[in-house]
């Protein structure tokens, strides 16, 4: 009940002792105004408000605020202090760390992050690895929890069960948590509550009688009197937990003590707090003269035993002074920045208050983390019953959260992207950390496996996440691309050009001479096969698949049957010189276009048939690489593929035949010679064709089909078209008729 009144006395002591220095803030003195939140929320928001509200009528005002629990947990919650700047003394919630919710929130005690790391490795120094947990059901206890669970797993601990309580709830759920300890197996209690709810708890397994269990226990309740004073069936005998250090201020408890001077300021409060210490009344009424005894005002305050008159939280009243300090210190260094004082320059003492480090006169360092929290120190405490029945807190070690841990350990942990393999004849604890291979992944650390990607997914260089795969496919925008669909298109240009000549000079004896109708069809095809090569390029699709494979076959027949058409047309006109020989009449041009058509037709009713039975369709090859998808055009049927290719192989291999057969014939300007070229160059590249694209990977075994079907397209333009443009645009003398049918030369006109 005296524990706000010390608070309060603590920060005065302070304030004294600043205002009487002459080493911090000289010639300037410090005042105060205290609000009581009497650890209700009501009231707490209400006094918050009325704070809020002197403040804002305050131009000048330093805006620090020294709050103590209650004020911070319900007040501070709601965001009504963040214009302010706030000291701590009792606030250990480890959320108040996070400066992006508190950016003004400091404190003099050390964050809960740090005690329940604290309490993990005390119980796994003792061996305690299935232990039980007990916590209060608000962010106190919920998150110094949450932090002790997640340390006690990485040491190996296992939590059988973990509870919540609060004051307020009914009595049926405290006989629950105390039916499921009796059940339980585990001997050791950690637990982050206040010292109400652990009255509540005891109280009820007393009148079971369950002693014998390890508690582990907080700064909340491991040092506290009252809370022992109350465990009167030594439920807790032999807790452990971490407490404040203890510590002497010089004067501070002679201050508290020291409440004469009360009188003087305030008769009313004097009195109330006099006849409340001493248990008597100043004036006493005829009821009661029986019953207490009158107060004298000269009782000594240092015969009292009571909670006021006990020391035991000089560590918290130790946190006051150091909090103003702090202020003190800030004030100084603003202050010192601005000598002139000048009444227009707006004070920023939170950035000199996050800065703040100096000595106490005890020799401690204050100084705030990037946290805004100070150094992590704690005494381990033990509860040690005494012969009369009184505990006796005994300080049997200590705890510094600066100072490093010191490891000992076979390993290292094995980080995410590798697995552990141990070590042969050592050992569990000594192991490997390996690797995860190409496509596998481990997202945890110390894993024991690795985890394989799906199909169309694949390890990244860590090995710690699976990434989708790259698609590949060729495509107008990359290089090869680009420089395929450019010789496409240059091809379909000179072949314009080429017939433009032959329709321009279409009367002429070089053209008349090697058959017209037949050339223009062959142009014609010509411009089709440049032009089905673009089908090839881009993403496959249904449809893209079906038509480059089919276009492509039934444009080079029409193409070789041209040049098989005109080959038989010279074989034939040699055949017609012959004395008596009528063989031209059996192939006239419309027997000629009959065969280019039939021979068209055949290769027409293969591509039926292959897309009818099992056409070409868009597949993802997942095999070829590891880390991409291949997009390409699956053949469906092989046997149809084949087929298509080897017809027009079987057509280009006649007409070569063919062609070599009369390439000695005696006219001046023999096409057969230069057919037999096109197609040696025909066959050539499409026999070499054949291994090049079984054995390239992915887009380059297209890119080598269409290199196949522009290579063996120029080969065709050129050697029978450009001689030909060659005569009609550079030597038009040798363009006639005469010239054309030399000696022994067929009648071609």
């Amino acid at each position: 009940v005296w524990k706000g009144f010390q608070y309060a006395q603590a920060m005065l002591f302070a304030i004294e002792e600043i205002n009487n220095s002459t080493d911090i803030l000289p010639g300037i003195s410090l005042g105060y105004k205290l609000y009581d939140a009497c650890v209700f929320i009501a009231r707490g928001v209400t006094v918050a408000l009325a704070l809020l509200i002197h403040l804002s009528r305050q131009k000048r005002l330093l805006r620090i605020v020294l709050c103590c629990q209650v004020l911070y947990n319900f007040v501070l919650g709601y965001k009504l202090f963040f214009c302010f700047f706030q000291i701590s003394h009792l606030a250990t919630c480890a959320c108040l760390s996070d400066k992006t919710k508190y950016p003004s929130f400091l404190r003099t005690i050390p964050s809960d992050y740090y005690q329940s790391r604290a309490l993990a490795q005390l119980v796994k120094y003792f061996g305690w690895t299935w232990v039980g947990a007990i916590r209060i059901n608000n962010d106190y206890g919920n998150n110094g929890m949450a932090t002790f669970i997640e340390t006690a797993q990485q040491l190996g601990i296992c939590l059988e069960y973990s509870l919540s309580v609060l004051r307020t709830d009914p009595p049926h759920k405290i006989v629950k948590i105390v039916d499921i300890i009796k059940a339980s197996t585990s001997k050791v209690i950690v637990t982050f509550l206040s010292p109400t709810e652990l009255y509540m708890i005891i109280q009820e397994l007393s009148h079971h009688n369950l002693t014998g269990y390890q508690w582990v226990g907080t700064e909340a309740w491991i040092f506290d009197f009252q809370t022992a004073a109350m465990d009167r069936y030594h439920i807790l005998d032999g807790a452990i937990g971490l407490s404040i250090p203890k510590v002497r201020v010089s004067g501070m408890r002679e201050f508290i003590l020291d409440v004469k001077p009360l009188n003087s300021s305030s008769d009313e409060l004097f009195t109330e707090f006099w006849e409340t210490l001493f248990s008597c009344k100043f004036t006493l009424s005829m009821s009661s003269a029986g019953n207490q005894r009158e107060c004298t005002g000269h009782e000594d305050v240092t015969e009292v035993q009571n909670s006021f008159t006990d020391m035991s939280l000089m560590p918290l009243f130790y946190n006051v002074y150091k909090g103003v300090y702090a202020v003190a210190h800030a004030l100084h260094n603003v202050l010192s920045c601005n000598k002139t004082c000048n009444n227009k320059v707006q004070l920023d003492p939170f950035t000199h208050i996050k800065e703040v480090n100096f000595k106490t006169k005890e020799g401690d360092e204050v100084y705030f983390n990037e946290n805004g929290d100070p150094a992590a120190k704690y005494e381990i405490i033990n509860w040690q019953p005494t012969e009369n029945g009184i505990v006796d807190f005994v300080t049997v070690g200590l705890h510094d959260a600066s100072l490093p841990v010191p490891l000992s350990v076979c390993n290292n942990k094995c980080p995410p992207g590798t697995r552990k393999v141990l070590k042969k004849g050592k050992p569990v604890c000594c192991y490997d950390c390996l690797r995860c291979a190409e496509g596998e992944i481990s997202n945890a650390t110390d894993s024991v496996t690795c985890m394989r990607c799906d199909p169309e997914f694949w390890s990244n260089e860590r090995r710690d996440s699976c990434i989708k795969k790259e698609e590949e496919f060729l495509s107008y925008e990359e290089i090869m691309g680009a420089l395929l669909t450019a010789a496409s298109l240059f091809g379909t240009c000179m072949t314009a050009v080429v017939a433009f000549i032959f329709f321009r000079y279409r009367q002429t004896p070089v053209v008349r001479a090697n058959n017209s109708e037949l050339s223009f069809l062959l142009l014609f095809s010509l411009t089709l096969c440049f032009l089905c090569s673009l089908t090839f390029i881009g993403r496959p699709s249904e449809w893209s698949c079906m038509l480059r494979h089919t276009a492509f076959g039934i444009t080079f027949v029409l193409c070789i049957s041209c040049v098989l058409g005109k080959t038989i047309v010279v074989l034939m006109a040699f055949r017609a010189t012959l004395p008596g020989s009528d063989v031209m009449k059996w192939f006239g041009p419309a027997q000629q276009k009959l065969s280019v058509l039939g021979f068209t037709l055949i290769q027409v009713l293969i591509c039926i048939l292959w897309l009818t039975i099992n056409p070409p369709f868009p597949s993802k090859n997942l095999l070829l690489y590891n880390d991409k998808i291949i997009i390409e055009c699956a053949l469906g049927s092989a046997a149809g593929f084949w087929a298509v290719l080897g017809y027009i192989g079987l057509l280009a291999m006649l007409c070569f035949i063919l062609a070599f057969l009369a390439r000695k014939l005696p006219d001046n300007f023999n096409e057969a010679k230069f057919i037999t070229f096109s197609m040696l160059i025909f066959c050539a590249v499409w026999i070499t064709f054949i291994p090049a694209y079984v054995s390239s990977p992915g887009k380059f075994s297209v890119a080598v089909e269409i290199f196949a079907i522009l290579a063996s397209s120029f080969g065709l333009l050129i050697c029978i078209f450009i001689p030909k443009c060659y005569i009609i645009l550079l030597k038009p003398e040798k363009n006639t008729k005469k010239h054309m049918m030399g000696k022994g030369g067929p009648k071609l006109f």
